[in-house]
């Protein structure tokens, strides 16, 4: 797709508010700076609605706006840095996988105590 979208619009499509946009750009979160259009308003690309797509994935799996910035400014040095972009990617992976697992845990002691109720609420119910 060629067309651009406004700010606006790239806000509707990733619920990111505008501010949060701005301030991924300010933050040096974003693979490229958005061009501006003749109005001077921001202009974004397909493949910049990508790229905050992958960021808000990273963001809400708890990677720091720090290691985020190190991953774009890779992603800006290009393909000579590879190896260290997947290697944030794998650890970031680990430490995610790591809270999956205490969350099934944690959901597994939940279930537990569910079904403890549930067998006092049929035992009284008779």
């Amino acid at each position: 797709m060629d067309q651009s979208l406004t700010i606006a619009e790239v806000a509707a499509e990733t619920g990111l508010s505008a501010h949060a946009l701005r301030y991924y750009e300010k933050a040096g979160l974003m693979r490229e700076t958005p061009p501006r259009g003749g109005n001077g308003h921001r202009r974004y690309t397909e493949r910049d609605l990508a790229w905050i797509r992958f960021l808000t994935r990273l963001r809400g799996t708890g990677m720091s706006i720090a290691d985020v910035r190190r991953y774009a400014e890779l992603v800006r040095a290009g393909e000579s840095t590879t190896a260290e972009r997947k290697q944030i990617l794998l650890t970031h992976r680990e430490e995610v996988a790591k809270r999956i697992a205490q969350l099934k845990d944690d959901l597994a002691a939940i279930d537990y105590k569910i079904d403890i109720y549930e067998k006092l609420e049929e035992k009284y119910q008779l």
